[in-house]
C-alpha cells in the first residue's frame, strides 16, 4: 500500500475526544517519522485504548508521576516507556488535558520500507525509530505524527480484551482492543 503524496499531521481536535473513539478512528491512519533523511511510514491496524486513573491496567492508575505526566498533558502528544528495560511502546495521549487517557499503538502494515517488524508495540517503535526522545512530543509536529488516511469501516473493527494487563483485575477483561479483521499485522490473534 503506497502512503500518499502529502502527508499532513491530524489537527489535534482529533485527539481531544473520547477516547475509545480516538483508537477507533486511529485505525487505518498513517504513522509517520520522518528524520535522518527517511521517513517511516505505517498503517495503523491495531491499538488499545486506557481509560485514565480508574482504569487498572493504565499507567495513571497509580497517580500523576514524573513517568506518566504527559498522560495527563494536553491531547496530541507521544507518551513513550520503556518496558523489560529494552523495548519502548508508545501511546497517543487522548480526552481532555489531565485525563490521564491514552491509547497504546500496538501494530502497523508497514507501507514503503521499514527497516525491522512492527507488529506488536516494542517492534513497531523499533521499526518506526522511537524511542524516550520522543516522550511528550507533540504529533501536531512535522516529524512524528499520525497523517490522515481513509477510515476503517466499522463492521471490519475486531473488538477484544487488551494483551498482558491480566493484574488489572476486571478492567484486563474490557473490551479495549481494537484491530483491522483479517490484518495479517497484528500482534496477537
Amino acid at each position: 500500500m503506497p502512503a500518499p503524496a502529502r502527508l499532513t499531521p491530524l489537527p489535534r481536535a482529533f485527539y481531544d475526544r473520547d477516547t475509545v473513539a480516538v483508537a477507533r478512528a486511529l485505525l487505518g491512519q498513517w504513522l509517520v517519522h520522518r528524520g535522518d533523511g527517511t521517513t517511516r511510514v505505517g498503517r495503523i491496524v491495531e491499538v488499545e485504548a486506557y481509560l485514565g486513573p480508574t482504569d487498572l491496567a493504565a499507567h495513571t492508575s497509580k497517580g500523576r508521576t514524573a513517568r506518566t505526566e504527559a498522560m495527563f498533558g494536553p491531547p496530541g502528544h507521544a507518551y513513550v516507556y520503556l518496558i523489560y528495560g529494552m523495548h519502548h511502546c508508545m501511546n497517543v495521549v487522548t480526552g481532555a488535558e489531565g485525563s490521564g487517557t491514552a491509547v497504546l499503538l500496538r501494530a502497523l502494515e508497514p507501507v514503503g520500507e521499514l527497516p525491522f517488524a512492527s507488529n506488536g508495540p516494542g517492534r513497531l517503535c523499533k521499526a518506526m525509530g522511537i524511542d524516550r526522545r520522543h516522550y511528550g512530543h507533540d504529533l501536531c509536529s512535522a516529524d512524528l505524527f499520525i497523517a490522515a488516511a481513509p477510515a476503517v469501516d466499522a463492521a471490519d473493527i475486531v473488538v477484544r480484551p487488551r494483551i498482558g494487563v491480566d493484574y488489572a483485575g476486571e478492567w484486563a477483561l474490557k473490551p479495549l482492543r481494537f484491530y483491522v479483521a483479517g490484518s495479517p499485522f497484528i500482534s496477537r490473534r
